[in-house]
């Protein structure tokens, strides 16, 4: 099985990779990442080292997918750091708050991006300017590191969910592309892959920007797996014809009764499960889960340009990047901690142990 090259990794000065903590603060690096918005026709990498050239690839998704989104912010932030003209402790936090914020304010629905700029903010505790760096950047390859294992974990707890020969719907990407490891909605079809399971995978375009044809479908196909790709409309009858017996999804946050804000299309797919009697699970690491909120009401969606839908001059253009799936419509969520049937706090520990 072959899968994409990393998605998000801290590159030095040297060249060397690192993708856990080991890398020294003392020696200049950057933000590594793959460019989204040139795949499938191109594997391109951005080396990335100041808050505007972050905060554009994160607003222009050539980083996506929540999981990836607060790796590369937690990464990013560490990168600025290193370059901050700063010449005492006070001077470097003002500075270290005042970009994380400009940061955070890239996309507002995936709650991972706030919650890895939280993590690295509260990880600089030292008094003195070059232990402060350090700690920033171990704190930001733990979050990448974190995130290698969750994916392992959520993979091998999804795979109870499927057998040889089964038919599996997934909507935009969760996967390689979208973290720092195997993904969320398609790490459990990477563990089937290993354990010789012929999965059929039904992956809809994703519309209007084709995360699940562009992306989806290119990286399940490089490693190896059955993937078909629908339009976003046809999934209904993918459903009627018995093409499918399970949907898998990924998650950009979760309010704490389970309501689910996912890629848009997401609630669409929801509903026909249901009719269906398909379960309908989400994939997703347990930061994902935003206690803060006590329902999806309150979820923020993102608004994006209108130019992404083809429309006629004139004519109003609605985008909304993401929807929000009510909890009654969710059989369960798989997480690095096993299969929830409903959000429990005290399983989804926001710091890893």
């Amino acid at each position: 099985m072959i899968l994409p090259p990393p998605t998000v990794q801290w590159l030095d000065d040297k060249g060397k990779v690192f993708r856990s903590p080991g890398a020294a603060a003392s020696r200049l690096g950057m933000l590594d990442i793959i460019d989204q918005t040139r795949l499938p026709e191109a594997v391109h990498r951005l080396h990335l080292s100041n808050a505007e050239e972050i905060h554009t690839a994160i607003k222009r998704l050539c980083v996506r997918g929540a999981p990836a989104i607060g790796c590369a912010a937690a990464l990013g932030l560490a990168a600025c750091a290193q370059r901050f003209k700063a010449d005492s402790p006070a001077e470097f936090r003002r500075q270290l708050e005042e970009t994380a914020n400009f940061l955070n304010s890239s996309r507002p629905t995936a709650v991972n991006l706030s919650w890895a700029l939280q993590r690295c903010l509260d990880s600089c505790k030292q008094e003195q300017l070059p232990e402060m760096k350090q700690q920033l950047l171990d704190e930001a390859l733990a979050i990448l590191a974190r995130d290698i294992e969750t994916c392992q974990a959520i993979g091998k707890h999804g795979l109870a969910l499927l057998q040889p020969g089964q038919g599996v719907l997934t909507h935009c990407n969760a996967g390689a592309l979208a973290s720092a490891g195997t993904g969320t909605a398609l790490a459990p079809l990477y563990a089937a892959k290993e354990k010789g399971y012929e999965i059929k995978v039904f992956s809809t375009e994703t519309r209007p920007l084709l995360q699940g044809s562009r992306l989806t479908a290119w990286e399940l196909s490089c490693a190896g797996l059955e993937v078909t790709t629908i339009c976003d409309s046809m999934a209904g009858q993918v459903m009627a014809e018995g093409r499918v017996s399970l949907v898998l999804v990924g998650a950009d946050r979760v309010a704490a009764n389970g309501d689910t804000a996912n890629k848009i299309g997401t609630y669409p797919l929801a509903i026909c499960a249901r009719y269906h009697q398909i379960p309908f699970y989400v994939a997703l690491p347990s930061s994902t889960f935003d206690w803060n909120l006590p329902d999806g009401k309150n979820i923020p969606i993102e608004q994006r340009a209108q130019e992404e839908i083809f429309h006629c001059p004139g004519v109003k253009v609605y985008n909304p990047a993401f929807d929000v799936t009510p909890n009654e419509l969710i059989s369960g969520f798989i997480t690095e901690q096993g299969i929830l049937l409903k959000p429990e706090r005290e399983k989804t520990p926001h710091r890893p142990k």
